[in-house]
């Protein structure tokens, strides 16, 4: 059994709508009030994501902040686009190095692409106020926001 078989087992991992696995492990009791939705959403949300080799992250956006931590397995190459600068922001999540970062945030209403550099990666995201799929949007590559991000990076058409 590979490694990467080995977690989804160990961390009961299911299918992720933009790709790759999950598992949400811990979803706050306290409800708070979330000016940026205007409804109420749990105060924060956790869950294990694990990529493999040859899957990815498409391109996606949630409301509130996400910060991914690396936990284990190849680094994994992270895309963050700002929509509204224009600007996109790649960061490799894993061992320590001067090139590689355990921790990023990833702002509210940017656009964010990953996969794994090897056979997999392991990595955490926490989501304040906490993850609800009506708070997520896959990018639509009809979109102005897509046309933007591809016009100056083409190669990233497969993430969308």
């Amino acid at each position: 059994m590979s490694r990467a078989s080995e977690i989804i087992k160990l961390l009961k991992l299911e299918v992720h709508p933009e790709g790759g696995c999950f598992n949400e492990v811990f979803r706050s009791d306290l409800i708070i009030h979330s000016p940026r939705v205007r409804a109420r959403r749990h105060a924060m949300t956790d869950i294990y994501f694990l990529l493999t080799d040859g899957q990815f992250s498409r391109f996606h956006r949630v409301h509130h902040d996400e910060l991914w931590n690396f936990y284990e397995g190849s680094p994994l190459q992270l895309y963050d686009y700002d929509p509204t600068a224009d600007v996109l922001h790649t960061i490799i999540l894993g061992p320590l190095s001067d090139s590689n970062t355990y921790k990023y945030v990833v702002s509210a209403d940017h656009w964010q692409a990953a996969t794994p550099t090897g056979q997999y990666s392991l990595v955490g995201c926490t989501v304040a106020p906490g993850f609800d799929f009506r708070d997520f949007t896959l990018l639509k590559r009809n979109s102005s926001d897509c046309k933007r991000l591809l016009s100056s990076h083409p190669k990233l058409s497969k993430f969308v």
